[in-house]
């Protein structure tokens, strides 16, 4: 039983029922409420069984002693309560929060609709607060509060003040969705994102916004939130990014709630003491096992020469292009094992364009110069793509897709422009 069922069943509250006027009674309370003494105005404003009509009368009262009392008074009918949450007095409207915050879960019935309305009105009121005090006391209230109402949680979400924002952000379930992906869009602040992604059963869309921001520190709270439902396409640029984002390794070899997958992406990348943790999860079936074993494999031999000697990329690339096997497949190959600087090379000596002008190129972030530098060092489309997902990093939305299964969807003149405008 809630506090406010409490205290109907007990017949002490009178603020939500028809309340009976005892003219005797009521006439004494009227003259004391009316007296100059502040001890006589107090004592009916802290007695729950005054009658509502005088404690509405005493909650303007000069006295800021008698109007806390009504603030606090089980009693004082709801629909004062937005007078109360403009008063001058901080205590006044801190004893109004701890009120009406305690009755939220009964008020949120549907028969008392009406007195939910007058109560998230008082709230709204006091999270515009100009006082801080008062609305961190509203914020640390509603942190925890499952039937905080949305609006005035909102409201403290965008507080610009740390201390009122962070514990809604992180804990209030009553933040709506659309209201934190706004936050995440135009709020960037580290401490504000990382705040959202340690939340609680985290949507997709919030997920998504979060991965959107690509901060680090956020990241890695997100990958290890096992509540957090992650969407495909989130999942794809936490992989896209993480090569570049070694605070993530770890977390992502170790999370078992992440799709299997990941585990396939990241061995291709991460350095020999991270493989060692994924080999030592016991979670892991033994085709798993094998696949990932035979990835590090291919990868420790890629860098090799025929003599099983260590080489640079270069070097590699060179030894492949006097076999004649430098081609698509090995470009794939290099991209699966995250082997950049033999693409790089790779590009420069088909190209006949100084590396650094490939990787300028290809780091640009444009799709067409990407797409450009790969037509010109001769490789197919499909390698283009590639290469677009991977080391250019372009947004799945911006990408150029091969025509008619492999062609070049460019026109060639146009291709050779931006070869010419980054070789300048």
């Amino acid at each position: 039983m809630g506090f406010l069922s409490k205290l109907l069943g007990s017949k002490k509250n009178i603020s939500l029922q028809k309340q009976e006027r005892d003219p005797v009674r009521y006439k004494a309370e009227r003259e004391k409420a009316r007296s100059k003494s502040s001890k006589d105005r107090l004592s009916l404003a802290r007695n729950p069984q005054t009658h509502q009509e005088i404690l509405y009368y005493l909650a303007t009262d000069e006295d800021k002693g008698v109007r806390q009392a009504i603030a606090k008074n089980p009693s004082t009918p709801m629909q004062v309560s937005e007078a109360l949450a403009k008063d001058d007095d901080e205590e006044v409207k801190i004893a109004l929060i701890k009120r009406l915050t305690a009755l939220l879960p009964d008020l949120s019935q549907d028969q008392y609709a009406h007195l939910y309305a007058f109560a998230a009105q008082a709230l709204g009121i006091m999270a515009l607060d100009e006082v801080l005090r008062v609305r961190l006391a509203l914020s640390t209230a509603l942190k925890d509060e499952l039937y905080a109402p949305p609006d005035v949680a909102s409201q403290l979400a965008r507080d610009l003040e740390r201390q009122v924002s962070e514990p809604i952000l992180k804990l209030c379930s009553a933040v709506p969705d659309d209201v934190l992906i706004e936050i995440l869009n135009h709020h960037p602040a580290e401490w504000v994102i990382t705040a959202i992604a340690s939340r609680k059963d985290i949507s997709q869309g919030v997920s998504q916004a979060v991965v959107d921001t690509e901060n680090t520190n956020a990241g890695t709270v997100l990958i290890k939130n096992e509540t957090a439902d992650i969407p495909e396409e989130a999942i794809d640029e936490i992989l896209r990014l993480a090569p570049e984002k070694p605070e993530w390794h770890k977390p992502l070899a170790l999370q078992s709630h992440l799709p299997g997958r990941v585990i396939r992406e990241i061995i291709k990348f991460v350095d020999s003491s991270i493989q060692k943790l994924i080999f030592e999860r016991t979670d892991l079936e033994d085709e798993v096992r094998n696949e990932l074993m035979d990835t590090v494999s291919r990868r420790m031999s890629f860098l090799v020469d025929d003599q099983g000697k260590k080489i640079t990329p270069i070097e590699k690339v060179k030894l492949l292009s006097k076999r004649g096997e430098l081609d698509d497949d090995a470009i794939k190959d290099a991209l699966a094992l995250r082997e950049y600087e033999f693409v790089y090379a790779a590009l420069s000596l088909q190209s006949g364009i100084k590396i650094p002008i490939v990787k300028k190129m290809i780091d640009t972030g444009s799709a067409k110069a990407a797409v450009s530098i790969v037509w010109k060092a001769g490789f197919k489309m499909r390698t283009a793509l590639e290469i677009q997902k991977t080391i250019a990093k372009i947004q799945p939305r911006e990408l150029i897709y091969p025509k008619n299964g492999d062609q070049y969807s460019l026109p060639e003149s146009d291709m050779q422009w931006q070869v010419d405008f980054f070789s300048e």
